[in-house]
């Protein structure tokens, strides 16, 4: 698959955060990994790196998170992170909701 940095997603401005990324105009593959194990798991924490010195990491993970990304290595987390996170937001949202009918 090959994807190209050097172009906005979907929805994107000139504006935008995404030209402000470090990973800008980087080979997209670095932060697509086949996988979760293995050499995979060096490739995640390469492409975390790269969002680790980004000013615009809280942007990314926002965008990542409110737009249900489910590949990639995003704002700094992994596909897996992602996941727990919505998880968790959703185990709020019901203990909230059961908290307001109790």
């Amino acid at each position: 698959m090959s994807l190209s940095m050097d172009l906005p997603a979907a929805g994107a401005t000139s504006g935008s955060w995404m030209f402000s990324a470090a990973c800008a105009g980087l080979d997209p593959e670095l932060f697509f990994p086949i996988g979760t194990t293995g050499p995979a798991i060096l490739q995640i924490e390469q492409a975390k790196q790269v969002c680790c010195g980004c000013g615009v990491i809280e942007e990314c993970r926002r965008w990542a998170l409110n737009t249900r990304q489910e590949a990639g290595v995003w704002g700094g987390l992994s596909e897996e992170e992602r996941r727990a996170m919505r998880q968790r937001r959703i185990e709020i949202q019901r203990r909230d909701l059961r908290q307001l009918f109790d």
